[in-house]
């Protein structure tokens, strides 16, 4: 009886605070593909893209998410006098090739690219691909 009276208080005390459900934990067996990518910048452009990506247009955003792409961050180094642009995200959909063409279907995306793209030096392996971010190897994830 003491323990019903306990719980009963509990519920009364949660509904008037106005308490909510637990968190859904994440599903650990969710498949996550992480992928990092480089491309080069041109130096007098970094400003400019920096401002693009600080005000994100909303629908390519929003493709971003469409296309199962999750934690998307871009950083920038310099490398003897150079600047690079290195891109981690994380992809939990089932078709990736898939996905990344309907991203490329998408006429906001197409819109941003065509502001982002002249500022990008694709490296040699990405550039004889036509394409401007190169693939790169994970060799340790913790």
């Amino acid at each position: 009886m003491k323990t019903i009276i306990h719980l009963l208080i509990v519920v009364v005390i949660c509904f008037t605070a106005g308490c909510s459900a637990p968190a859904k934990q994440p599903d650990i067996t969710e498949k996550v593909k992480r992928y990092g990518m480089v491309t080069g910048i041109k130096a007098e452009k970094i400003g400019y893209y920096k401002q693009l990506h600080a005000a994100i247009w909303p629908a390519v955003a929003q493709t971003i998410s469409k296309c199962h792409i999750r934690n998307y961050s871009i950083y920038l180094k310099e490398i003897d006098g150079k600047s690079y642009l290195f891109s981690y995200f994380e992809y939990t959909g089932d078709d990736f090739t898939g996905d990344m063409k309907k991203m490329a279907a998408d006429t906001a995306t197409q819109r941003w690219w065509k502001e982002t793209a002249p500022m990008q030096v694709p490296l040699p392996d990405a550039a004889a691909a036509g394409e401007t971010w190169s693939n790169m190897e994970e060799v340790f994830h913790l």
